[in-house]
């Protein structure tokens, strides 16, 4: 039997992964989440700031760093500078401070651009995973498992589903460029 609800669980992951990619995005305001996605090459191994190091946020526009292993204070410090954070490491021993600049509107304009290609990259996920619904439903049918009015309905169902998710991509995407263009 057909399980929409299993095709409806893979658009919530896609959309807890967009989630994600959004807060790792810079607005201005320190937020350790914006680390999450940087991977370092330590120990032969990519691993995330976070599994080597202590993050804190001691103030609205500053990120500390308390690297654990010495060695890996230039790893971590190349790694930030790698990224399209655009925030310029200060090292002292083994703490790393990240000063979080004020958004200029050029950097707004550009993160605006950024939230949208990600969205949309999760708009098309989500169409993928309705195509490969209709496409199940469409074997169901060949192998007369379901009727042509069971498929109409499980298809209508699929995209009500979709569109409920692509509408919750749209929400997340101007939240998240008004809280980028305010000032």
């Amino acid at each position: 039997m057909f399980d929409e609800k299993s095709y409806s669980l893979k658009m919530d992951k896609t959309i807890e992964v967009f989630s994600k990619e959004l807060t790792s995005l810079r607005t201005g305001r320190a937020n350790i989440a914006m680390l999450d996605l940087i991977k370092v090459d330590v120990y032969g191994q990519q691993m995330l700031i976070n599994q080597v190091s202590s993050i804190t946020t001691p103030e609205p526009r500053m990120i500390n760093i308390q690297v654990w292993d010495e060695n890996n204070v230039p790893l971590i410090d190349a790694a930030i500078k790698k990224s399209d954070l655009g925030l310029n490491p200060q090292i002292d021993g083994q703490l790393i401070r990240l000063p979080v600049p004020e958004l200029n509107e050029e950097r707004r304009i550009e993160l605006k651009k950024i939230i949208k290609s990600i969205g949309e990259k999760c708009k098309v996920s989500i169409r993928n995973i309705r195509r490969e619904a209709n496409e199940a439903l469409k074997k169901l049918l060949k192998s007369k498992e379901i009727g042509e009015d069971e498929e109409k309905l499980f298809e209508k169902n699929v995209q009500t589903i979709t569109d409920n998710h692509i509408k919750t991509v749209d929400d997340k995407i101007s939240s998240k460029e008004k809280e980028i263009m305010k000032i």
